[in-house]
């Protein structure tokens, strides 16, 4: 027997026979047929709804009861916030603008063109008002300049004149102060020699008393005009009175302005003349007035 199950045990562990597959076949089936049957009930089970379970454990060893909850102390109720403001409503976004049309894109480019040109032309005139008012400004100021140096100029020739009027007048003076000193001296000679017949009270210088010719005015007049030199026209014909006063032989020793023509130039003109001349002519008697009183006219 033992004999017989050692050998059935080494038998199985030899390679089997060709005509043994089919037992090896048969179990493979049946393997699988198994293998179905408990898939298919493995779905089964798992589609039916599984029983309650209960159960109830027991500690094997024994344990202490663990310490009864203390209740908790209950939160402080919360502060309400305050409800937030209602949200602001925006602003309806205004419909999206059309696409211009090419009509539209050309009036808009020649629009702006035209502003563009208007401004251009302002600031033109701008500049053009600016240049112009400098311009004005600059020739205002030379124009001030020139009528400034005009006037210097004018106050240099006045003050330069009146310097030669002054001049001009002490030479005059100086130069009648030395015929008065010499129509003196010749007075004092000439009545040293002749003799004077007046009164004591008489302001005479002639030897006597004697009244001049008709003519005699005329001739005087004819021999002082000569040297009458005038520089301006005299208006009108004025008539300047003048006294003159002679020595016994004609010299001139004085001259008074009696009655003014009323032009100065023409005054001044006669009473220099009456210096230059320095002495008269003789009446037809062959004397010479002291005194006479002569009318001078510009045109006579």
């Amino acid at each position: 027997m033992a004999m017989d199950s050692t050998l059935k045990r080494h038998d199985s562990l030899m390679p089997q026979r060709v005509d043994g597959m089919r037992q090896g076949t048969v179990l493979a089936l049946v393997a699988h047929v198994g293998l179905i049957v408990a898939l298919a009930f493995g779905v089964s089970w798992r589609s039916q709804t599984p029983a309650g379970v209960s159960a109830e454990l027991w500690a094997a060893v024994p344990q202490q009861a663990a310490p009864a909850a203390v209740a908790p102390t209950p939160a402080p109720m919360p502060v309400p916030k305050p409800a937030p403001p209602p949200p602001v409503p925006k602003a309806a976004e205004p419909p999206p603008k059309p696409s211009p049309t090419e009509a539209e894109i050309a009036i808009e480019r020649e629009k702006t063109e035209r502003l563009r040109k208007e401004q251009e032309r302002k600031e033109l005139e701008r500049l053009e008002r600016e240049r112009a008012e400098k311009l004005a400004a600059q020739q205002k100021r030379e124009l001030e300049l020139k009528r400034e140096r005009e006037l210097e100029l004018k106050r240099e020739r006045e003050l330069q004149a009146k310097r030669e009027r002054e001049l001009e007048l002490k030479r005059q003076k100086e130069e009648e102060v030395r015929i008065a000193k010499l129509r003196d001296e010749n007075l004092k000679r000439a009545l040293g020699e002749a003799g004077g017949t007046g009164a004591p009270t008489s302001t005479g210088t002639a030897a006597r008393d004697a009244g001049p010719s008709a003519s005699y005015a005329g001739r005087i007049r004819a021999r002082i005009k000569p040297h009458i030199l005038l520089t301006d026209d005299v208006p009108g014909n004025p008539t300047a009175e003048v006294e003159v006063r002679s020595a016994p032989d004609g010299t001139i020793i004085g001259r008074r302005l009696v009655k003014s023509s009323g032009q100065k130039i023409w005054d001044d003109a006669v009473l220099r003349a009456i210096d230059r001349t320095g002495e008269l002519p003789r009446d037809t008697d062959g004397r010479v007035p002291a005194t006479m009183v002569i009318e001078f006219r510009p045109r006579e």
